[in-house]
């Protein structure tokens, strides 16, 4: 049986840009024929996984430095540079076919692998450090007759590929969590068990200019003048997020564990309501957190609630928008629930600041905490009596 926990939030940020394009504006969509401003899952997502590796103490890297950083771990160690920078570039180069490195010794692809795989490369070349001395002394032999580099001249592949493979294809908890796509190593690539969409505001919204001005605290006294003068864009405004779990891929990403799986996803719920994006937090701090998150057991498929928002939500009479994009999403979860007859959905519940409880959204529990062990018991009570 399939099995997929949604999880729903609506989020009121202020004066803040948190996430932005190349032009550093505030990423907007367009939707309902309204602008919108955006977040981009991307830029949300690596927040969730810092915040699940802080909480697990296990990290992984997205990078295309692991031979300049295997090389660095081996200088630290005593190695020679040339030596430590031949070895470094052997670990791309004995990793097969598949994986090129380019010109300064980046690998031609984002690797996305455990952080103590760095150490565990640099361990494998000191188990082989006679093998890559000799390799190296070809290579500089044949590179001072001119020769071109192949086989014969000591460039070959000198570390076993098996292991090398092995150590690059490593997985954490995030990477469980998040996939990888790494079609150059055979194997490397993992189906992510979690889907993140584009947060966007439940109302039309506009990035909003803001001229600043900065002292320079040495200017002589008859000089009054700004030392610096710019325009940043910002913007405000009620975030409708989206997320949901794939319970099923993730425990067949951990071999079947179900215990370590509902670990996993207790960390994402609750890195997910917590996290925000960090992008120009020391002059905004626009640290909120969700007013309301609604959280769907489900089977078949998940249900995004995203088009409750099409029609973009007005203002209170009073003004905001945080009451009226409540309602509309619980009057979109009683449609959603109409429509379907209720199939497929084994449990509901939802926290946030109301003080009752919201009709359409199931079970109200007064914290986040609470919201998320009862929606994670669920559904994996319901995946094991299936």
């Amino acid at each position: 049986m399939a099995l997929y926990i949604d999880l729903h939030a609506l989020q009121s940020v202020p004066f803040a840009n948190l996430n932005r394009d190349d032009l550093g504006q505030p990423k907007t969509v367009r939707y309902g024929n309204t602008e919108r401003i955006r977040v981009s899952s991307q830029s949300w997502k690596r927040e969730i996984r810092h915040e699940v590796e802080d909480q697990l103490g296990e990290y992984a890297r997205r990078t295309r430095l692991v031979p300049g950083k295997v090389a660095e771990s081996l200088r630290t160690a005593g190695w020679p540079t040339g030596l430590a920078q031949f070895a470094g570039e052997q670990v791309a180069r004995s990793a097969g076919k598949g994986l090129k490195t380019e010109e300064g010794g980046k690998t031609s692809v984002l690797l996305y692998l455990p952080a103590s795989a760095i150490d565990e490369l640099a361990a494998l070349c000191q188990r082989h450090r006679d093998a890559l001395e000799a390799a190296a002394e070809r290579t500089q032999s044949a590179a001072g007759k001119g020769k071109a580099k192949g086989k014969a001249d000591g460039s070959e592949a000198v570390l076993p590929t098996d292991e090398v493979t092995a150590l690059l294809k490593g997985r954490t908890a995030t990477i469980d969590l998040f996939g990888r796509m790494l079609a150059e190593l055979p194997g490397g690539k993992v189906d992510g068990a979690v889907q993140v969409a584009h947060p966007f505001t439940t109302h039309g919204s506009d990035p909003q200019q803001d001229f600043f001005t900065a002292v320079d605290d040495w200017l002589p006294a008859e000089e009054t003048g700004s030392g610096h003068m710019q325009t940043a864009e910002f913007s405000a405004g009620v975030f409708y997020r989206f997320s949901t779990v794939n319970v099923e891929d993730l425990v067949t990403n951990l071999d079947g564990d179900r215990d370590r799986a509902q670990e996993l996803v207790k960390l994402y719920i609750d890195a997910y309501l917590m996290s925000l994006p960090q992008a120009k937090k020391n002059s905004t701090a626009p640290h909120t957190i969700p007013d309301l998150a609604y959280i769907a057991v489900r089977t078949r498929r998940p249900v995004s609630f995203a088009a409750a928002f099409e029609q973009p939500v007005g203002p209170q009479l009073s003004g905001g928008f945080s009451q009226a994009s409540r309602q509309a999403l619980a009057e979109y979860a009683v449609a959603v629930d109409r429509l379907t007859a209720g199939r497929g959905r084994i449990a509901h519940a939802h926290a946030g600041i109301e003080d009752k409880p919201i009709d359409g959204l199931g079970t109200r529990h007064t914290s986040f905490p609470d919201l998320v062990d009862a929606a994670v018991q669920a559904a994996f009570t319901a995946k094991a009596t299936s």
